[in-house]
C-alpha cells in the first residue's frame, strides 16, 4: 500500500471514492443528515490552501482518503472556526478494503506529518453511527472529548470529537 498526495487533477476522483465509502451510512441516516453528509464529501474545502489530501493507493487503484486540515489561523474550517491544531476530516476507505489496515494507515500519516510539523495534538470529530472508526481511533489512542460533542440537527445524531496527544 502507498500513501501519497492526492494530485490535483484526481479531485473529481476522490468525490466518487468518498461516495462509495460512505454511501454504506444512507439507510442509518435520515433524508436531511444523509443531504448534509453528501454535500460536505463533494465539498471544495479540501482544495484551500492550508489542507493536504492524501490517498492510499493499491496496484492502481485508490483505495482509501483523507484530508488533513493544518492548525493555522488562516485556515478556516466552517465559516468562523479557527483551528488550532491540525484536523483529520473525510476519513473515506473503499468498503471491500476496510479492515485491511488503509484507514490506519492513512490517520498514522497525518499523525506523522503532525509530529515534523511540531503539533502538540491532532484532532478529528465523527458521526456516532460510525463505530467501526470510533473503534479504530480508540485502539489508535485517540480520547473522546465529550465537551466538544454537539448535535447538528438537534435529533438523535451526535457528532462526537476526539483528540490525540502528540
Amino acid at each position: 500500500m502507498l500513501i501519497r498526495e492526492a494530485k490535483r487533477y484526481e479531485v473529481h476522483l476522490l468525490k466518487e471514492q468518498r461516495f462509495i465509502a460512505y454511501k454504506t451510512f444512507k439507510e442509518e441516516l435520515s433524508p436531511t443528515h444523509w443531504d448534509r453528509l453528501k454535500s460536505s464529501l463533494v465539498s471544495a474545502h479540501n482544495l484551500q490552501p492550508g489542507v493536504e489530501v492524501f490517498v492510499a493507493e493499491i496496484g492502481w487503484d485508490i483505495v482509501g482518503s483523507v484530508a488533513l486540515y493544518h492548525a493555522n489561523p488562516n485556515t478556516y474550517a466552517a465559516d468562523s472556526e479557527i483551528l488550532t491544531s491540525p484536523e483529520i476530516r473525510l476519513l473515506a476507505v473503499t468498503p471491500e478494503f476496510r479492515s485491511r489496515g488503509v484507514g490506519k494507515a492513512l490517520v498514522e500519516h497525518c499523525i506523522d506529518i503532525s509530529k515534523i510539523r511540531k503539533q502538540q495534538s491532532i484532532k478529528l470529530q465523527t458521526g456516532c453511527y460510525m463505530k467501526n472508526a470510533i473503534d479504530l481511533y480508540e485502539k489508535m489512542g485517540f480520547k473522546h472529548i465529550s465537551s466538544l460533542d454537539f448535535k447538528p440537527l438537534n435529533d438523535d445524531i451526535t457528532i462526537k470529537a476526539f483528540r490525540f496527544d502528540i
